[in-house]
């Protein structure tokens, strides 16, 4: 099988990339994991979310606003080839907090940010009172909250389905099922599977999540990517009660409010535990109490791709040329960007987005 770019990796962002370049004319074929492989895209938080991000590197604030500010074109298109349409909703987001000392801390976080981007940083900070406005379930143990009006959400599962059907309409060529076992550059590159399936590239992209500590070695990537377990809760299917998502909780668009999610560094092991779970119910509750009433019908745990400093890895290898890590903790947030935008600097376009800070050097040890 041949193609001009083979993509290994079949989540959200493998798939983003993948249409983007096919809406540019490239031959691509993905290849895609198993079911036993760890899946962010199948078990993530569904936010597309551009507040605290890159608040020690303005230029992660900027890349996360670039794929905000073009989502809901990105959604529409892929919903009008498609028919099926990731529900996003995009009128802002809440940071809710629980304490005036930690709200007004993180709103001078927040103006600081503000002022390296240039003033385009656009939230307000509610009080309690302006909070229970727009949000009439808020509990009295929420202080306030940040409104940043360039967040929102969407249904994972439902853009997972736009993509794959969206890179199959435009010729694009999804193996599933298949485990990589080498990569080899003789001429072009050729993807080696365990079921004897090659498939051969001018061009390769390593976008397999945490799949991609094993494999970008062979490539000349450090690729120092590493787990973190986020288990959430959803409920019964509710009438409207949360206006805007937050961290905390959403209310997804076929009623069901999701909540979560924990932070636990547990290897791979992405399973649910009482004390997790129990954990997350608490802190819902305190901030809407209507959800102790709430009957909850699912829970589960999934594996968050983090790198040392939480930003994305975008870097073409130096020992095999053609080859580039895509990695990133905010697939859904940056699908946008990387179906619309990434495609200009994997092509070396004049119109390609400086994304020299993400390279691993920033990893190098002196």
């Amino acid at each position: 099988m041949q193609a001009d770019y083979a993509i290994i990796g079949g989540g959200v962002v493998g798939l983003s990339i993948a249409w983007g370049l096919l809406t540019r004319g490239k031959r691509v074929i993905v290849v895609d994991g198993d079911d036993g492989a760890f899946r962010a895209s199948r078990g993530n938080f569904g936010l597309v979310w551009v507040q605290s991000k890159g608040m020690e590197q303005p230029r992660y604030a900027r890349w996360s606003q670039q794929s905000a500010g073009i989502w809901a074109e990105f959604a529409d298109t892929l919903g009008d080839e498609t028919g099926h349409h990731a529900a996003l909703e995009q009128k802002g987001g809440y940071d809710l907090h629980f304490s005036e000392e930690t709200l007004q801390a993180t709103a001078r976080k927040y103006e600081a940010l503000k002022a390296e981007l240039g003033g385009d940083y656009p939230y307000d900070v509610l009080g309690h009172n302006a909070l229970r406005k727009e949000e009439p379930h808020i509990g009295p143990r929420v202080v306030g909250a940040i409104l940043h009006h360039q967040d929102g959400h969407v249904n994972p599962l439902r853009l997972l389905m736009a993509l794959a059907a969206a890179v199959r309409q435009r010729g694009g060529v999804v193996l599933n099922g298949k485990t990589v076992t080498g990569v080899t550059k003789p001429d072009g590159f050729c993807v080696r599977c365990s079921d004897g399936t090659e498939v051969r590239a001018e061009k390769l992209i390593l976008a397999a999540g945490l799949g991609a500590a094993a494999l970008g070695p062979m490539l000349g990537f450090r690729a120092p990517v590493r787990p973190q377990r986020g288990q959430v809760l959803i409920t019964e299917k509710l009438p409207k009660m949360i206006n805007r998502p937050s961290l905390i909780a959403r209310q997804v668009d076929e009623g069901g409010i999701q909540i979560g999610a924990t932070n636990e560094e547990v290897g791979h092991d992405d399973g649910v535990t009482q004390p997790g779970l129990s954990g997350l119910a608490a802190e819902a509750i305190a901030a809407y109490p209507a959800l102790a009433r709430a009957q909850l019908v699912r829970s589960w745990g999934a594996l968050r791709v983090l790198t040392p400093d939480g930003l994305p890895i975008y870097q073409e290898s130096r020992e095999m040329p053609g080859a580039f890590l895509v990695t990133c903790h905010s697939g859904i947030t940056l699908a946008a960007a990387h179906a619309r935008l990434l495609p200009d600097w994997l092509e070396r376009t004049d119109a390609a987005p400086d994304l020299e800070v993400f390279s691993e050097d920033r990893f190098a040890v002196s």
